[in-house]
């Protein structure tokens, strides 16, 4: 084998062995793949794309680059989104489905452009930690079962490289590349339950749900050829998720949707994965799973998970009672439309790229974060899609 008719190969759409994406993996890990050879068969990949074979290799080479997970409890769960602007769906889904008795353990990174990172929001929490060690992770996950913690540097590495060069070479967007990067981190985390939010429109990196469909198909066919319950739901991402962007601001209107203050899109969201969630955890039928799921914020079960996992990470739990205990801005200012409109659509990606240039997000990696800035939205587009369900045949993935 060597790495030019590797390339050679994709360049003319030849699928490749499992072998062969083996040993690429393992060579580009080890430092004996330069990254310009690398670079070539990653742009091969945008044009040419994968076979779905290629993609299960390609996913399970990036999983066994790492550590594989275990867990010391018998159910578990991961929910995973591809993204979005106003994002902050699992500080709500997982306190309502841990609350439910279904404990969600789940390994998030930090935001870079546009879409915000769920670390970022959390660490928006006075002294709440998310660097701690995987003994302490599971403890909580024990006690409350509900923990995020940042990506642990030992899982997927292969992955990690690999990421970094895509984004200093313009092969990001790619179905095969995203899908196997996605999945080999949540097999990695080795949890029994995945269910992943697809979303497509402005603010996502999918922009239309074709691909995203696409997409959701390829991740959710892994998901279950790899021995887990995994499924996954398109959602909408052509307006904000929610009204506020910005990490304390999203974090603040996490705790209102827990609260039972706050309905609308962002509420039947977490409503419809927790569901889904809820469901393959043997909870019970779709509807069944949906009024648990209601009820978890309608009698404060879910906000009181929270609050104790705020507390045993660290962090100042009283801000589930007072939420002006988050970072606050010092200086405001409201955009009132001259006249009596009606908003047709709102580009997402230009409201979440604003909120970053306020100094909420970064746009490299060493950018520091202005955790109280951002964005309210008081206003909606006159029309929001509905959550679109997606469920795909089991095929086998190598082991």
């Amino acid at each position: 084998m060597n790495i030019i008719d590797i390339i050679n190969k994709t360049k003319r759409s030849v699928p490749l062995s499992s072998d062969e994406i083996n040993w690429l993996v393992e060579n580009y890990t080890n430092g004996i793949i330069p990254d310009y050879q690398m670079s070539a068969w990653l742009m091969a990949v945008c044009l040419n794309g994968l076979t779905e074979d290629e993609t299960f290799a390609l996913t399970a080479a990036l999983r066994d680059s790492g550590e594989i997970m275990h867990l010391s409890l018998p159910l578990t769960a991961d929910k995973h989104s591809t993204g979005g602007v106003g994002d902050k769906t699992s500080l709500i889904i997982g306190p309502i489905c841990a609350s439910c008795g279904v404990p969600v353990a789940k390994m998030s990174g930090r935001g870079l452009g546009h879409t915000g990172g769920t670390i970022d929001k959390l660490e928006s929490i006075k002294g709440f930690r998310t660097d701690i060690p995987i003994s302490e992770f599971q403890d909580i996950l024990r006690k409350t079962g509900f923990s995020i913690v940042s990506q642990s540097g030992e899982l997927c590495p292969a992955d990690k490289k690999i990421y970094a060069l895509r984004n200093a070479t313009g092969t990001v967007d790619s179905i095969p590349l995203i899908c196997a990067s996605i999945m080999s981190k949540k097999l990695a985390m080795n949890t029994n339950i995945i269910v992943l939010d697809v979303k497509y429109g402005s603010g996502a990196f999918m922009k239309t749900r074709e691909d995203a469909e696409k997409l959701a198909s390829l991740m959710e066919k892994i998901g279950n050829a790899a021995g887990k319950k995994c499924r996954a739901i398109v959602t909408d991402m052509d307006s904000p998720l929610g009204c506020n962007i910005g990490n304390a601001l999203e974090v603040s209107e996490a705790v209102d949707v827990l609260k039972g203050k706050t309905k609308g899109y962002l509420y039947d969201v977490c409503i419809e994965l927790s569901a889904n969630i809820l469901e393959l955890a043997g909870k019970g039928s779709f509807d069944e799973c949906r009024t648990m799921a209601e009820n978890a914020i309608t009698d404060g079960s879910a906000l009181r998970v929270l609050r104790e996992t705020i507390r045993l990470q660290g962090g100042d739990e009283n801000i589930c009672d007072d939420t002006s205990l988050l970072p606050q801005a010092k200086f405001s200012y409201t955009v009132r439309a001259v006249e009596r409109m009606k908003i047709i659509s709102i580009d997402s990606e230009e409201i979440g790229m604003t909120s970053l240039m306020l100094g909420a997000g970064r746009i490299s990696k060493d950018d520091h974060i202005d955790m109280s800035a951002g964005i309210v939205m008081h206003c909606k587009a006159h029309s929001h899609s509905k959550v679109v369900k997606c469920y795909y045949k089991r095929q086998r993935m190598p082991t």
